[in-house]
């Protein structure tokens, strides 16, 4: 008796072990990667995404963002990358040449939280090649102005500038009364240049993005308005002069300044107390009347590896990430602004007066050219051998452009070589 009883509990053992086990091998795991404070707080997230999905598991591995590109094109190499990770919009271009990154458009056709219309139009857009989707945007950053509400009172302006025109009028008359600059364009950066050649309907690239277009009049126009600014001493041209942003425009050094929702907080943090109630942030002014003027569409988005054994649970998570309510609880985490029109109907939107204008401008967003090789442009081209020496008179700007479109020229040679490879 005794050993017909150990004989059956040894089989239930066995049953229930087997069980478990299959219960346990079931489970799906997938790896994400992130970078930079999203990296760190995204954990944060993961136990309500296992809730809803108690047989998949998350494991994050965050990367620092000045070592992200390396490490994802090492991935890659090595075909190690992640089920899911996340990808400067900017980026898109480059992961796809390389096919590393899943199609999506099968499954959002399927989905019930992504779709284009819930998104802003110019962020889904960067992660659109050929319609194809290649990302879902995770957060979302554009441009707006940063402005001194009691300077620009002074002068007769009692919002921000609205037109190109404005702008300048209104920079002449601070020069005039404070004797001071009026708008901080840094010699170091690259995008207000690209961004007023976008909002005056430039085409920086042409011919299927195969040739520079640099010349164009458009292009022209946008830069010989901003140049004036440094040429009538309306914007400091040597960066030395302002080693610290936040102390000059506390002090009225200068009084607009065209930066990103990070410097919201900084902003709140750094002023100066008497100043905290004397700015402002407006969408950007645009060259005719259609106000707000373009903004470049920032941010970053999740893409699906191409090679990944788990497409289906990774599309899980990716949706999880792209829900609005998800959205509202990491921007309350790490202060990333929600890419999922729906999210900004909390208070804490609708109620920031300084957060307003990013919403307002993200309904006008135009991307850059979406060629792997942009970063490259806008980078060394642009940013390093175009703006300074234009600001600093040692090159005419006929000159710089006609160098520009040369250098960019050569940069898309491979790029047009491997387009008339193409049938």
């Amino acid at each position: 008796m005794n050993k017909t009883r150990t004989k059956y509990l040894a089989i239930a053992l066995l049953v229930l072990s087997i069980s478990c086990s299959q219960q346990k091998s079931d489970k799906v795991e997938i790896n994400f990667w992130a970078m930079g404070v999203e990296g760190e707080t995204v954990a944060k997230l993961i136990p309500e995404f296992e809730k809803q999905n108690p047989n998949i598991k998350v494991k994050v591995l965050q990367i620092a963002w000045i070592a992200a590109h390396e490490k994802l094109i090492t991935a890659f190499a090595s075909e190690t990358l992640p089920d899911v990770f996340q990808l400067g919009n900017t980026w898109i271009p480059e992961f796809e040449a390389i096919s590393s990154i899943e199609p999506l458009n099968k499954f959002v056709s399927k989905s019930s939280v992504v779709s284009r219309e819930k998104f802003f139009d110019g962020i889904w857009d960067t992660n659109v090649l050929d319609s194809i989707v290649y990302g879902i945007p995770w957060y979302v950053d554009t441009r707006v102005m940063f402005y001194r509400t009691d300077i620009l009172k002074a002068v007769g302006y009692n919002n921000a500038p609205k037109t190109w025109a404005e702008l300048y009028d209104a920079s002449k008359k601070i020069k005039q009364k404070f004797n001071s600059y009026s708008f901080f364009i840094p010699t170091n950066e690259w995008l207000p240049f690209i961004l007023f050649g976008l909002q005056n309907n430039a085409e920086l690239l042409k011919n299927k993005n195969q040739y520079a277009n640099f010349s164009s009049k458009e292009f022209k126009e946008a830069i010989v308005y901003l140049t004036k600014f440094y040429h009538e001493d309306l914007a400091p041209v040597d960066m030395q002069q302002v080693l610290n942003v936040y102390q000059a425009f506390g002090e009225g050094f200068f009084s607009m300044y065209i930066t990103g929702p990070w410097n919201v907080a900084e902003f709140q943090n750094r002023l100066p107390k008497d100043v905290q109630d004397k700015w402002m942030t407006a969408p950007l002014p645009s060259p005719n009347n259609e106000y707000p003027g373009y903004s470049l569409p920032g941010g970053s988005s999740i893409v699906l590896n191409a090679k990944s054994k788990n497409k289906e649970a990774a599309w899980k998570w990716i949706e999880f990430l792209a829900s609005y309510k998800t959205q509202y609880e990491f921007y309350k985490l790490v202060s990333s602004l929600p890419a999922v029109k729906k999210s900004w109907e909390y208070p804490e939107f609708v109620n920031d007066r300084y957060i307003k204008a990013f919403y307002e401008q993200l309904q006008r967003t135009k991307p850059a050219p979406e060629i792997p090789e942009w970063e490259q442009i806008v980078f060394q081209k642009v940013q390093q051998e175009m703006v300074e020496p234009i600001a600093r008179k040692r090159i005419s700007i006929d000159d710089a452009l006609k160098k520009l479109d040369e250098d960019v020229n050569k940069i898309l040679e491979k790029r047009r070589y491997i387009l008339s490879k193409k049938p």
